[in-house]
Protein backbone atom coordinates (compact mmCIF):
# COMPACT_ATOMS: atom_id res chain seq x y z
CA UNK A 1 0.00 0.00 0.00
CA UNK A 2 1.49 3.34 -0.98
CA UNK A 3 1.15 6.77 0.56
CA UNK A 4 1.08 10.15 -1.18
CA UNK A 5 2.23 13.22 0.69
CA UNK A 6 0.88 16.68 -0.08
CA UNK A 7 1.70 20.00 1.56
CA UNK A 8 -1.12 22.41 2.34
CA UNK A 9 -1.37 25.85 3.90
CA UNK A 10 -4.19 26.71 6.30
CA UNK A 11 -6.15 29.58 4.75
CA UNK A 12 -8.91 30.10 7.32
CA UNK A 13 -10.30 28.77 10.58
CA UNK A 14 -13.83 29.90 11.37
CA UNK A 15 -16.07 29.06 14.31
CA UNK A 16 -19.82 28.52 14.06
CA UNK A 17 -22.59 26.38 15.46
CA UNK A 18 -22.78 22.78 14.38
CA UNK A 19 -24.38 19.67 15.82
CA UNK A 20 -23.35 16.30 17.16
CA UNK A 21 -25.26 13.20 18.16
CA UNK A 22 -25.48 12.38 21.85
CA UNK A 23 -24.40 8.70 22.09
CA UNK A 24 -26.80 8.00 24.97
CA UNK A 25 -29.97 9.68 23.74
CA UNK A 26 -29.22 9.48 19.98
CA UNK A 27 -30.54 13.04 19.78
CA UNK A 28 -28.72 15.76 17.86
CA UNK A 29 -27.42 18.58 20.03
CA UNK A 30 -25.89 21.95 19.14
CA UNK A 31 -22.14 22.31 19.51
CA UNK A 32 -19.34 24.61 18.45
CA UNK A 33 -17.71 23.61 15.15
CA UNK A 34 -14.54 24.91 13.55
CA UNK A 35 -14.35 24.97 9.76
CA UNK A 36 -10.81 24.69 8.46
CA UNK A 37 -9.99 25.51 4.84
CA UNK A 38 -6.62 24.65 3.30
CA UNK A 39 -5.01 24.90 -0.13
CA UNK A 40 -1.79 23.52 -1.62
CA UNK A 41 1.39 25.47 -0.96
CA UNK A 42 2.67 27.50 -3.90
CA UNK A 43 6.07 27.72 -5.51
CA UNK A 44 8.29 30.63 -4.56
CA UNK A 45 10.48 30.75 -7.68
CA UNK A 46 13.27 28.64 -6.20
CA UNK A 47 13.08 25.25 -7.98
CA UNK A 48 14.97 23.61 -5.09
CA UNK A 49 12.61 24.87 -2.37
CA UNK A 50 10.32 22.20 -0.96
CA UNK A 51 7.17 24.25 -1.62
CA UNK A 52 8.09 24.66 -5.31
CA UNK A 53 8.45 20.89 -5.62
CA UNK A 54 5.06 20.25 -3.98
CA UNK A 55 3.43 22.99 -6.10
CA UNK A 56 4.80 21.43 -9.31
CA UNK A 57 2.96 18.20 -8.44
CA UNK A 58 -0.23 19.72 -6.97
CA UNK A 59 -0.75 23.30 -8.18
CA UNK A 60 -4.40 23.52 -7.19
CA UNK A 61 -6.90 21.96 -4.84
CA UNK A 62 -8.86 22.44 -1.66
CA UNK A 63 -9.07 20.64 1.67
CA UNK A 64 -11.97 21.52 3.98
CA UNK A 65 -12.68 20.06 7.40
CA UNK A 66 -15.54 20.54 9.83
CA UNK A 67 -14.19 19.73 13.30
CA UNK A 68 -16.17 19.37 16.54
CA UNK A 69 -13.18 18.02 18.49
CA UNK A 70 -12.06 21.50 19.60
CA UNK A 71 -8.72 20.44 21.15
CA UNK A 72 -7.80 18.78 17.83
CA UNK A 73 -8.89 21.88 15.89
CA UNK A 74 -6.51 24.07 17.92
CA UNK A 75 -3.52 22.78 15.91
CA UNK A 76 -4.78 24.56 12.77
CA UNK A 77 -3.56 28.14 12.43
CA UNK A 78 -4.04 30.38 9.37
CA UNK A 79 -0.76 30.75 7.51
CA UNK A 80 0.72 27.55 8.96
CA UNK A 81 1.75 24.78 6.53
CA UNK A 82 0.89 21.11 7.07
CA UNK A 83 1.75 17.80 5.48
CA UNK A 84 -1.23 15.70 4.44
CA UNK A 85 -0.48 12.00 4.02
CA UNK A 86 -3.01 10.05 1.95
CA UNK A 87 -3.15 6.27 2.25
CA UNK A 88 -5.87 4.07 0.76
CA UNK A 89 -8.26 2.76 3.40
CA UNK A 90 -9.51 -0.81 3.51
CA UNK A 91 -13.22 -1.43 3.78
CA UNK A 92 -14.38 -1.78 7.37
CA UNK A 93 -16.44 -4.87 7.97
Amino acid sequence: MSTTRAKFKCDTVTEHMGSKQNPETKQWEPCIMKSISMSPVYGNGDPNHENSKFWAATPSGKFDLGVINLPAAEMFKPGQEYYVDITPATAAG
